[in-house]
């Protein structure tokens, strides 16, 4: 299992505290620190179901100076969200969670930590 955290994020604090508590082992990556390459990203997204946009932290001051939320979310806009996350880490929500399996959620809750603790 492998988990994109930021260190500071309490969301990211409660699923590492969770990981543990329930006794697996995992890999972390401090995505801050490590960014993800534009296909990493992609692979993520696939394996979430989810488009760029509904992973971007839109209130982020990163995101609010690029003007994210005016732009476009359709097919042909996906590379430049991908390549701006690429290169602003601090936009992509977290903490992301992956299974030795591959499935893959954004613990922010507890029924997706439930569910990635389950594979």
């Amino acid at each position: 299992m492998e988990i994109w955290i930021n260190p500071r994020c309490s969301k990211c604090r409660t699923a590492q505290s969770e990981l543990d508590a329930a006794g697996v082992e995992y890999t972390v990556r401090r995505y801050l620190d490590e960014p993800p390459t534009a296909a990493e990203l992609t692979a993520v997204l696939g394996r979430l179901g989810l488009e760029p946009w509904d992973v971007a932290r839109l209130d982020d001051p990163v995101a609010k100076e690029l003007g994210l939320r005016s732009w476009g979310r359709e097919d042909a806009d996906r590379a430049r969200w991908v390549e701006a996350m690429a290169a602003n880490p601090a936009l992509i929500q977290r903490p992301i969670i992956t299974a030795d399996d591959g499935y893959t959620v954004i613990g922010r809750t507890a029924d997706a930590l439930k569910d990635v603790l389950s594979h």
